[in-house]
């Protein structure tokens, strides 16, 4: 679906709902358009806006007022039921202090207050076995507002425990778990967002995962593009095995790493195209992710190359890995208190080498939280930086 047309849907149904609690129900050039409007997007069919348009028109010379507006509500109420919306924002206020090694360079600080992010997104049940998902994503300076996320997914529900994705997605290499305001290492090495077929096997204990999409990074002599591969296995031990305990754990792997968000703006050349790597080198990444009492946190994952990617013409050869670990605890139902400690290797120095810091994130109000977060990170030249970040945050 087009935004336009997503837009376009957005406005009738909130129209809908106007005429719907207005006073007047006879029916009006504005309600016909109404039914035009819902029948061209395939919201309703021909044969029901002629039934309505028929059951109105009586209703409204008999003064029926509570059937009118009862068969609207039956029928926008097919559609909202199987419609689940979700909304995210989040508005955040920086100090970074970058330190150069070379006394020769002078210190650098930034400050800034952006709209950090903005997501938007429905799941929406088609049918029984078939389920769709759609997501908008804005972040300021980095992302335009445009599709994340467009899946279909087709399962077997309560035949068999199999399913299959299809569409542009994060694919499932590497879990990403964090209670910091900035995304762990691990996520800016690794996270991976294609369309991509995923197919794959989950019930309480064990979930499977297979995938492949069209990867960018081509190696060097091939005339066509490349087809990426992984595979994800994730364990969760069963509930009551262990009282108060909760432990997720899981491996996953890919064809090509270099394919990554993070590692493709390394692997471009003086024009800021894509350049080819002598051969695809595999990914690995591993996780665990326990809680204790719904109170205390603890999770660490492990990504990385499983060897070096030389890129062919520049000359350049990295084995980037990074690798974090964190330990969380709400010290009250509101108030959550977090410490990580993280690296990474080999990342041509847009990771730091070493990281560690605290958050503290508080439950204002219902879906409403504000976090203050404070992070050190010194990289492999030996620069260092200070970061602070406050963030106010709706979720719904």
């Amino acid at each position: 679906m087009s935004k336009q047309n997503f837009i376009v849907i957005g406005i009738t149904l909130f129209l809908a709902l106007f005429i719907i609690n207005s006073n007047a129900f006879a029916i009006s050039q504005e309600t016909e358009q109404l039914l035009k409007i819902l029948e061209k997007k395939n919201i309703i069919t021909d044969k029901e806006a002629a039934d309505m348009k028929q059951e109105m028109e009586s209703s409204s010379k008999t003064g029926d007022k509570d059937a009118h507006e009862t068969k609207f509500v039956s029928l926008l109420g097919k559609w909202a039921d199987k419609i689940h919306p979700s909304a995210c924002m989040e508005v955040e206020a920086f100090y970074q202090d970058y330190n150069f090694h070379d006394p020769s360079v002078r210190y650098m600080d930034t400050r800034d207050l952006v709209l950090a992010t903005v997501e938007i997104g429905f799941d929406v049940d088609i049918a029984k076995h078939v389920k769709a998902s759609l997501f908008f994503l804005y972040e300021e300076d980095d992302t335009e507002f445009d599709v994340d996320q467009g899946i279909i997914t087709i399962d077997g529900a309560d035949v068999v425990p199999l399913y299959v994705d299809l569409g542009k997605m994060y694919v499932p290499f590497g879990r990403f778990e964090s209670h910091f305001i900035r995304d762990p290492l691990t996520l800016q090495l690794g996270e991976t967002n294609e369309s991509a077929a995923v197919g794959g096997f989950r019930n309480d204990l064990l979930e499977l995962y297979f995938g492949a999409f069209n990867g960018d990074i081509d190696e060097t002599g091939r005339r066509s593009s490349s087809t990426v591969y992984l595979a994800s296995a994730v364990f969760t031990l069963p509930e009551k095995t262990v009282p108060d305990l909760n432990l997720t754990a899981g491996i996953s792997g890919i064809s090509n790493i270099a394919d990554s968000d993070g590692l493709q703006d390394l692997i471009v050349d003086d024009d800021g195209d894509y350049e080819t790597i002598k051969n695809h080198i595999g990914g690995f990444n591993t996780f665990i992710i326990a809680s204790f009492l719904d109170r205390f946190f603890f999770n660490a994952e492990y990504l990385g190359a499983m060897d070096d990617i030389e890129m062919d013409t520049l000359g350049k050869s990295y084995k980037p890995e990074a690798w974090t670990i964190e330990l969380a605890c709400d010290v009250i139902d509101s108030l959550n208190l977090a410490v990580c400690y993280e690296g990474s290797h080999d990342c041509d120095n847009f990771l730091p080498k070493k990281q560690f810091g605290g958050v503290a994130s508080y439950e204002l109000f219902k879906h409403t939280s504000v976090a203050l977060e404070y992070l050190y990170g010194k990289f492999e030249n030996k620069n260092t930086r200070h970061l602070m970040t406050t963030q106010l945050a709706i979720e719904f």
